[in-house]
């Protein structure tokens, strides 16, 4: 049997055409060569959205949510907050620092029976309303 190479000797290019036995040739070129050019067309059908800046990113002083507790959490992890320091009883009334905690802004979901003085960049209507209701009271920054 005669090799397929000895059977083409004296041919110029195999069999294959004229640019088909140069590397990428018979493709278009090697990966995205050719996506703004002669591959353009299966550029726009397949993956429109392949060149070009798509939308925006919004900016994080937009996006950035404020860290929130309710009322309700916060009476419940009055113990757990007073093994980590960021709480103290004196005389029934509980003094808490959110601040100190990372916590942004207090809401007014839930219930409150127990006396609690707390230091929070800020507060809701409710929750101020029925802080005070219980006994307790808001702390100046």
């Amino acid at each position: 049997m005669v090799s397929r190479t000895r059977k083409f000797m004296g041919s110029r290019t195999h069999g294959r055409g004229k640019k088909a036995g140069r590397g990428a040739g018979l493709r278009g070129g090697r990966g995205n060569a050719g996506l703004h050019k002669h591959k353009w067309m299966a550029t726009v059908k397949y993956s429109p959205m392949h060149f070009g800046r798509h939308g925006f990113k919004r900016p994080q002083s937009v996006v950035a949510d404020k860290i929130t507790i309710n009322l309700s959490d916060l009476e419940q992890s009055l113990p757990a907050l007073a093994e980590d320091g960021f709480a103290e009883e004196k005389g029934g009334v509980w003094t808490v620092d959110l601040t100190r905690l990372g916590i942004d802004k207090l809401l007014g979901s839930g219930r409150i029976g127990t006396a609690v003085a707390v230091r929070v960049a800020e507060t809701s209507a409710k929750a101020k309303e029925k802080l005070e209701g219980a006994g307790g009271k808001l702390l100046e920054e």
